[in-house]
Formats: C-alpha cells, structure tokens, sequence
C-alpha cells in the first residue's frame, strides 16, 4: 500500500465526481502539512543557530 501510494505521488489523478476531488486535494494537503511541520523546525534552527554571538 505504502509502495502504491509513493509511485503515485505526482501523478495527475483523474477524477469524476466532487466527493473523488475534495479527497484528493485533503489528501495533497496533508502532505503539505507534514512537509511544513517537519521542514519548518529544521529551518528555524539554522536560522538561529548562532545565538550566542550577537554583532
């Protein structure tokens, strides 16, 4: 299932009713998210870095 899901990420899906779109898109944005959440802490902590020595 995992490996079904990875090959597939990128992919334009078809879909044909509304219902099949909300949950593509909540789908695209839940990886966003997690990307956020994950990428976000990472990038604060090389930004303030050097705390210790101001100017």
């Amino acid at each position: 299932m995992l490996d079904q899901a990875l090959s597939s990420m990128g992919e334009i899906k078809e879909v044909f009713t509304l219902v099949d779109f909300y949950q593509y898109i909540k789908g695209v944005e839940y990886l966003i998210c997690i990307a956020f959440f994950v990428g976000f802490p990472i990038f604060y902590r090389y930004i303030h870095k050097d705390g210790d020595r101001h100017g």
